[in-house]
């Protein structure tokens, strides 16, 4: 018993076998005898369709083996038609949808990458990339500020930190800017600003833990949108402490959104970004 392809008649698959060989396909040439005659397996894993489904199954596969052999083919006059593509096209259609659902198929999310273009860091005579930045007030109101805001016309000071909190940038790289604010006024600063990939709220925790007044703006770059249009980006998820993706440790003087000092750690190591070492650069 079995069931008519468009290539033959062919048994229906018998689930006590491993996998099926089907009789050979064949082809006519301009003179009409056979050529090209080869078997096609059908693995077992087909049981598991319905009848209908493994008719299309092994219909497509067929009609996948008759393409292959007709473009292998170098004469001009072969006879077979070529209308059964369309055929083939509807019942491949059947063939995936079959496997729609099967553990098999590889995840959509697998197969095409959406990861983010990173950006090459920043360097001395570049604009500022713009992007918003946020802070709580003193009544406890979200703010936002945009780096293009903050920035234009003025003479500013950007300095990052891997995290609020944390040692190095509790002890020493903000609390010298805050120290030194005066001197930087005199060089002709308007404005200084503590960024950081941390939310508002631990920013403003952060200040008010170090009683920090109005000398400096602490900025929360929450979603570290600024840190990776500016390509400094670190990435300390291999650290059990759980920082996951931060900033590296930097201090830049700009003069209309223009980097014309660029102070920039290997990491959160502190070596050159110090406000001493900031204020004898400009």
């Amino acid at each position: 018993m079995g069931f008519k392809g468009i290539f033959g008649q062919f048994p229906l698959i018998n689930a006590s076998h491993r996998s099926l060989q089907y009789p050979p396909n064949k082809f006519t040439n301009a003179n009409n005898t056979q050529t090209h005659t080869s078997p096609v397996l059908i693995s077992s894993a087909f049981h598991i369709f319905h009848p209908q489904t493994t008719m299309a199954a092994a219909t497509a596969a067929t009609a996948t083996f008759a393409v292959s052999k007709l473009v292998a083919s170098s004469s001009p006059k072969l006879k077979q038609p070529l209308s059964f593509l369309s055929t083939r096209r509807n019942t491949s259609s059947l063939f995936s949808s079959s496997f729609a659902s099967s553990p098999l198929r590889r995840p959509q999310s697998l197969r095409f990458s959406t990861a983010p273009k990173i950006s090459a860091i920043i360097s001395v005579g570049d604009k500022l990339p713009d992007a918003t930045l946020s802070y709580l007030d003193s009544a406890d109101e979200l703010q936002t500020v945009s780096v293009a805001e903050f920035t234009s016309n003025k003479k500013t000071i950007l300095i990052a930190v891997p995290g609020a909190f944390t040692p190095t940038c509790s002890q020493k790289h903000l609390p010298g800017f805050v120290e030194k604010a005066a001197e930087f006024k005199a060089k002709g600063v308007d404005a200084i600003a503590c960024i950081s990939v941390n939310d508002a709220f631990v920013m403003k925790a952060w200040k008010e833990n170090l009683k920090v007044g109005d000398e400096v703006l602490l900025l929360s770059d929450g979603n570290g949108d600024f840190t990776r249009a500016i390509g400094c980006e670190l990435d300390l998820s291999d650290k059990p402490i759980g920082l996951g993706v931060r900033s590296r440790r930097y201090a830049i003087y700009a003069e209309d959104g223009v980097v014309k000092t660029l102070n920039l750690e290997e990491g959160g190591a502190f070596n050159v970004s110090s406000a001493e070492d900031l204020l004898k650069a400009i």
